[in-house]
């Protein structure tokens, strides 16, 4: 399945009702006590603040998402979630790939709050190859140190 990554920032979800559809079918899918808020409050919240979504999309449509706060050196992810229909096809996989690539390019690592990394997401990243570098209150995933992505 060739997955590409898409942003989403607020001008596009206000401009493409498809964008909004996607965004929302994929928020409802995840676990509720994943969410801090409803799924269609919480996407509008955080593009409102200035976050964007980085989408796995396939034949057009968005598959998965995941929130990021862009800083110059780190992006911030939390939220990550990818629909039902898609689940244990490679398209989590590839779109995290796909982000620590693009952050990569920009000099930017990739950090997730300890609050938002569950026991099973953990595993996860790690089987995947991602290595988890405890800084405190964060996990600095680091796809690019020995195995990971390349």
């Amino acid at each position: 399945m060739p997955v590409t990554l898409e942003e989403v920032d607020h001008a596009r979800w206000v401009a493409e009702d498809q964008v909004r559809t996607d965004l929302s079918r994929i928020y409802h899918d995840a676990p509720r006590e994943r969410l801090p808020r409803l799924p269609d409050v919480f996407v509008r919240e955080h593009l409102e603040q200035g976050g964007v979504f980085c989408g796995a999309s396939f034949n057009d449509r968005l598959l998965a998402a995941v929130s990021v706060i862009k800083h110059a050196d780190a992006w911030w992810l939390s939220h990550f979630c990818v629909r039902k229909t898609t689940r244990r096809r490679g398209v989590g996989s590839r779109l995290l790939i796909l982000i620590a690539e693009a952050a990569h390019a920009q000099d930017a690592v990739l950090r997730i709050e300890t609050t938002q990394l569950q026991l099973e997401d953990q595993l996860l990243l790690t089987r995947l190859g991602y290595r988890l570098e405890a800084s405190g209150s964060y996990f600095e995933l680091n796809p690019f140190a020995s195995g990971g992505c390349q």
